[in-house]
């Protein structure tokens, strides 16, 4: 057994053989004459070139035993179309076919579609940033590649955006002792969730359903920061009546949350029951709900349920 073997679409790659000059030449002859055997063994004596080839893409998250498939395409089409009165070596002429096929490959496979031209904006981009940070020993700013290649920052911003690798929100970023933070965690927006939704929408509610005074007090308590004392001065109640309204809107909005809360998993409940359970179509249950949004189905739920 061999020692650091590699297999590769079943191919161990420590037995692969090696060509010589001679061997090529003569094998070429056969070929052009169409012999089929001759063709399969020059195949099999560059299968090493195509390996040197998909290191180049070891970056990439294609499988390996893909890319060397498709390595081994461009090399047949390499040795279909090369033309010996060139006196050009093969390989010299295989390589740029090889990573031509692969990089096609890539293109063609990728989970989000980007056409060549913005493809071709982007590395542009990426080639001037390169050649700006090795003549003025700093990052380039995106005006200042703009200014090098001609187009507008706006078309190279959506460019090089356009050519970066989808990323699951569930890949990992960081492990340490078992908890795993994700691309999630990191994203996650912790201004609109759903309490904070919820207790938007029961803040309104319940203001609705205040009389004038009582917003007014709340208006000055809670937004603008008034004492109880100052509010009773300036409402010409007092002070013991400002903290028994207050007390009084405060539990309003509380019962409206919790109603609210208790309303919307009921609503979920009735819905996915009706799906799953009685064999209910999801386009009827939506249809019924076009007229009216589905929040004012559970507001008129919270409404009507006892507390």
């Amino acid at each position: 057994m061999a020692l650091n073997k590699v297999e590769i679409c079943g191919v161990n790659t420590s037995r692969l053989p090696v060509l010589t000059e001679d061997e090529k030449e003569f094998l070429f002859e056969r070929i052009r004459k169409g012999d089929e055997n001759a063709r399969e063994l020059y195949i099999k004596g560059n299968l090493r070139l195509v390996l040197s080839v998909i290191k180049r893409f070891a970056s990439s998250s294609e499988n390996v035993d893909d890319l060397f498939q498709i390595g081994c395409i461009g090399l047949m089409k390499a040795i279909d179309n090369f033309d010996t009165s060139l006196q050009v070596k093969f390989s010299t002429y295989a390589v740029p076919m090889i990573i031509g096929e692969i990089r096609r490959y890539l293109r063609d496979n990728n989970s989000i579609r980007v056409s060549r031209s913005l493809r071709d904006t982007a590395y542009k981009a990426i080639y001037a940033r390169e050649s700006y940070t090795k003549k003025y020993l700093k990052e380039p700013t995106i005006e200042e590649i703009a200014g090098e290649i001609g187009i507008p920052k706006e078309d190279v911003v959506y460019a090089l955006d356009a050519i970066q690798s989808p990323v699951s929100l569930y890949d990992p970023v960081y492990t340490e002792g078992g908890d795993a933070l994700y691309v999630m965690d990191q994203i996650s927006d912790k201004k609109n969730r759903e309490e904070n939704w919820v207790e938007s929408i029961s803040l309104n509610e319940a203001m609705q359903r205040l009389d004038e005074r009582e917003k007014q007090i709340i208006r000055l308590r809670f937004y603008e920061g008034r004492t109880q004392m100052e509010v009773a001065s300036e409402i010409g109640i007092s002070q013991a009546q400002v903290s028994r309204l207050e007390k009084k809107c405060v539990e309003v909005h509380a019962e409206l949350s919790d109603r609210l809360i208790t309303a919307q998993r009921w609503y979920l409940f009735a819905f996915f029951s009706a799906v799953l359970l009685l064999d209910v179509n999801e386009d009827d249950i939506a249809s019924d709900l076009d007229d009216t949004p589905p929040w004012d189905h559970v507001f008129k739920i919270a409404s009507e349920k006892p507390a």
